[in-house]
């Protein structure tokens, strides 16, 4: 077995585990505030929908990242270097997929009693999800550097 297919694997389970914690914290306050619109006849947000689903771009950085370490696989890179940046690279991005998600919850919450605030929270949400970015574009440059 060469480890540096888990690592390969890896880069795209554990940004998708994070996305699904995400996404599913982020639904259940969505639901929540909605609910209390209801309960108050007040319209109910459909920005909501868009906190949701902010963490999914972390899983589709996974797959980005899973397909640059095979391409380095393909051409002789490090199996513990694949393993490593596979493992670790996934795990960071399905953290920032997964408290993105909180975050999202918590502006769904607080966009629902207020109604107020979107902006403010899309550029958290915007940070939040620069961390996955950061990790997926620097181990692509530090991919190329082992290759051959």
């Amino acid at each position: 077995m060469d480890w540096g297919l888990v690592g390969i694997g890896a880069a795209i389970a554990f940004a998708a585990v994070g996305s699904a914690l995400g996404t599913g914290t982020a639904g259940m306050a969505a639901v929540g505030a909605w609910k209390k619109c209801f309960v108050q006849n007040r319209p109910a947000p459909f920005i909501l929908v868009a906190f949701v689903g902010f963490p999914l771009s972390q899983t589709i950085y996974g797959y980005l990242l899973m397909n640059r370490l095979a391409q380095a696989f393909a051409l002789g890179t490090d199996a513990g270097y694949l393993l490593g940046a596979g493992v670790l690279g996934g795990l960071a991005i399905g953290m920032s997929a997964w408290y993105q998600g909180r975050a999202a919850a918590a502006a769904s919450d607080a966009m629902g009693e207020t109604g107020k605030g979107t902006g403010n929270y899309i550029f958290v949400l915007g940070i939040i999800e620069t961390v996955a970015l950061f990790v997926m574009v620097f181990l692509f440059l530090m991919t190329g550097s082992f290759e051959g």
